[in-house]
């Protein structure tokens, strides 16, 4: 599917920190446990939201994962949004897995042959093992703990933005949905762009959704852009994508901004969220 796009003029910013800001939005109830991860040889904290009327349901639910996910990062806001849409009707219900920051740039970056990119933090480069993470600990303890019907998300915003279409890229059947705001692209000189459409032209079997959308004051170098053109011209016919560059909104802002309408559209009401086990 083509993307909708407009015309922006993209700033220059160094797009490093979280999107996260001090909480302002109630922390719902939730539930909190840890993983002694032995991928990353640390414990890591995970928050999840489930929607209303989970406890008295046998309902099976989809899966909406997100790095940032400390009840001091972006947990409060996202799972607010997405509380308040399905108590209106306005998408289907989903649980929420947010996954607390220990070493973010470490986590959320791939390697890079760039100087100043390594320059970032002590540790950078370890994308790939929070991947294993993800896909090898954290969802096998979600399936065992909660009732998920198979179908798989993920969000994030910067740098973990980058980490999400490094995903896409590189597990395209780990989740069926990648939404990234204002994705970090620039990392490693625009390397996940320069390789998209050779990538893209050898799945032509390809079936998933990716989004993505820039505020007005960012995508350094018109990374995010130039990604979408590549979309434009190779996406196979099986990938649904959104480019949405959004001027009305910054790189501090897009998160917020953004998602309760981005949640809506795509997560849309069904007539039944009963689904056979995944």
């Amino acid at each position: 599917m083509g993307s909708r796009s407009l015309t922006f003029c993209a700033i220059l910013i160094l797009g490093f920190a979280s999107s996260g800001s001090p909480a302002t939005d109630p922390i719902l109830p939730h539930q909190t446990f840890t993983i002694d991860s032995k991928l990353l040889g640390e414990t890591r904290r995970i928050n999840v939201y489930t929607p209303p009327g989970y406890e008295k349901s046998n309902s099976r639910y989809a899966v909406l994962y997100m790095p940032d996910g400390g009840v001091e990062e972006d947990f409060p806001h996202v799972t607010s949004d997405i509380d308040a849409a399905i108590r209106a009707g306005e998408m289907r219900p989903v649980i929420v897995v947010a996954i607390e920051n220990t070493e973010r740039r470490r986590d959320m970056t791939g390697p890079t042959q760039v100087e100043s990119d390594r320059k970032i933090a002590i540790h950078v480069g370890g994308s790939a093992s929070f991947r294993a993470f993800i896909r090898d600990e954290l969802m096998p303890a979600i399936r065992k703990r909660f009732r998920v019907n198979g179908e798989r998300a993920i969000v994030g915003e910067s740098l973990a933005g980058l980490f999400i279409v490094e995903t896409f890229f590189e597990e395209p059947k780990l989740f069926d949905t990648y939404i990234a705001l204002s994705p970090s692209l620039w990392w490693n000189d625009q390397a996940l762009v320069h390789s998209a459409g050779k990538w893209l032209r050898s799945q032509p079997k390809l079936t998933a959704t990716l989004y993505l959308a820039t505020g007005g004051d960012d995508d350094r170098g018109d990374a995010v852009k130039a990604l979408a053109a590549v979309l434009r011209a190779d996406a196979p016919k099986g990938l649904t994508w959104y480019y949405e560059p959004r001027s009305d909104l910054q790189h501090s802002t897009i998160y917020k901004g953004a998602s309760p309408g981005v949640f809506r559209r795509l997560f849309p009401v069904y007539l039944s969220t009963e689904v056979s086990p995944g």
